[in-house]
């Protein structure tokens, strides 16, 4: 129950003023195509359904909303993580989602939205893991191993906060997406995986008990859409987001995803 009232608190955090999101009218962008890439592994954000094989989640359910408000056509594809972020600067894409940090050194590369998330980071572990129950502890219990992609808010969190600030540090494993972190914590490779509260509620509520979340949070990240510098989409997704704020939909779609939906049942 701390851990729900933790996200629940974060996700609410970001509400702006209801009036002043209904005031301005959202453009209308004359039903143009908007290439949407994401690495679809990042559940409840985006990922693939086990039961029906499509790609779902919340960042989908937010920006189908967005494009229709905006009146443009959305196609979506998919990339990794690694190189997300220099293909939309590159302009392979309009729009990147995977629930990215907004932080100054990705802003030298790409423009973001306006955070339409705020989420912390917590230490996913199994259920059953008594030798350590935070960061301090696990920091001491040196055959403790973390698995993380590498370039990442949780890779950083883990040398900087946890570990001795060694960006080689072997007990750091490194992994090509964050399912697969997440696969080596069930397998017994890894001891840790440190994701936001989002992914992590998503992989305990599916565990059955075969994953939990230990510690406090270590660190507050805001999530943003990222463009192309210098995009014209950036004004009004900005626009819609302070609109889907605003009106609620925001509020709806974290309790589907975050209370009501459990994934594989």
């Amino acid at each position: 129950m701390p851990f729900r009232r933790a996200v629940l608190a974060g996700l609410t955090a970001l509400i702006l003023s209801p009036l002043a999101a209904l005031a301005a009218d959202l453009p209308d962008l004359n039903g143009k195509s908007v290439v949407v890439v994401t690495e679809n592994a990042y559940p409840p954000l985006q990922f693939v359904d086990p039961k029906s094989g499509k790609a779902i989640g919340w960042e989908y359910d937010a920006m189908n909303e967005i494009a229709k408000r905006l009146n443009f056509k959305v196609e979506y594809q998919n990339t990794s993580w690694d190189a997300m972020i220099q293909a939309v600067s590159d302009n392979q894409y309009n729009i990147g989602m995977t629930g990215i940090t907004i932080k100054d050194d990705r802003k030298a590369k790409v423009d973001f939205s306006d955070p339409y998330m705020r989420s912390q980071q917590f230490m996913l572990v199994r259920g059953d893991e008594k030798r350590f129950t935070d960061a301090k502890t696990f920091g001491a219990f040196n055959e403790g191993l973390v698995g993380a992609q590498p370039g990442t808010s949780p890779f950083y969190t883990a040398v900087y906060e946890i570990l001795d600030g060694n960006e080689q540090n072997p007990r750091i494993k490194l992994f090509e997406t964050f399912g697969a972190t997440v696969q080596a914590l069930k397998a017994g490779d890894v001891d840790v995986v440190l994701t936001d509260s989002v992914a992590a509620k998503g992989y305990v509520d599916a565990s059955s008990g075969g994953l939990k979340v230990i510690g406090g949070p270590l660190g507050t990240e805001d999530f943003g859409f990222i463009f192309p510098k210098g995009s014209d989409l950036v004004a009004p997704v900005n626009a819609a987001i302070a609109s889907l704020k605003a009106d609620g939909t925001f509020d709806a779609l974290n309790k589907k995803w975050f209370l009501d939906y459990k994934m594989g049942e």
